[in-house]
């Protein structure tokens, strides 16, 4: 009886054997969190690290995952034109509108003067103007452009077009791009 008490090991040993064997045996739980494992609203914004979330995580009205609060968000540069907080319109030396978006009407009132009036209230935004072709031809190689809010439309832009020489600029009527940016 000695002899088989010998070769039991101590219950500090078995305990020690039995850890060490549960460590290397591998049977370790891991926790995985699922969506059907969170309760709704307990996830906060410090929850979650920078691009986490991606826009198919969400549907519209929190249908089935969640929504964001929109007035949250800032903008987002690369959308501008996706948007449509864009308006834009190419017209030809003519004054003849080729393509835009929001444009309503686009006129020649004078040698290198036209107007270009919007479908929205426009003075509080930002004016760009270059100029260009209308087509794929190459553009235009000498002239300017200057853009200012027509005084008597809050819908529209004032372009003046000028032929740079030698002797100083005059107004010459010139193709140009025009993007108004709210």
């Amino acid at each position: 009886m000695t002899r088989i008490r010998r070769l039991m090991p101590s219950p500090a040993m078995a305990v020690a054997l039995l850890a060490l064997f549960m460590a290397m045996g591998g049977s370790a739980y891991a926790l995985v969190v699922t969506s059907g494992s969170i309760k709704n609203n307990t996830i906060r914004s410090e929850d979650v690290h920078n691009g986490g979330l991606l826009g198919k995580d969400f549907r519209k009205n929190g249908v089935g995952g969640g929504a964001i609060k929109e007035s949250s968000l800032g903008a987002v540069p690369a959308a501008l034109l996706a948007h449509g907080s864009a308006r834009f319109t190419v017209v030809n030396a003519g004054g003849q509108a080729v393509r835009g978006r929001g444009t309503t009407s686009v006129s020649r009132t004078g040698q290198g003067r036209y107007q270009a009036i919007f479908d929205a209230n426009i003075r509080n935004c930002a004016y760009y103007a270059t100029v260009g072709g209308p087509s794929a031809a190459a553009p235009p190689i000498d002239g300017i452009v200057s853009v200012s809010a027509l005084g008597s439309n809050v819908n529209g832009v004032d372009v003046r077009t000028e032929n740079v020489g030698q002797n100083g600029a005059s107004q010459a009527d010139k193709p140009f791009h025009l993007v108004v940016f709210c």
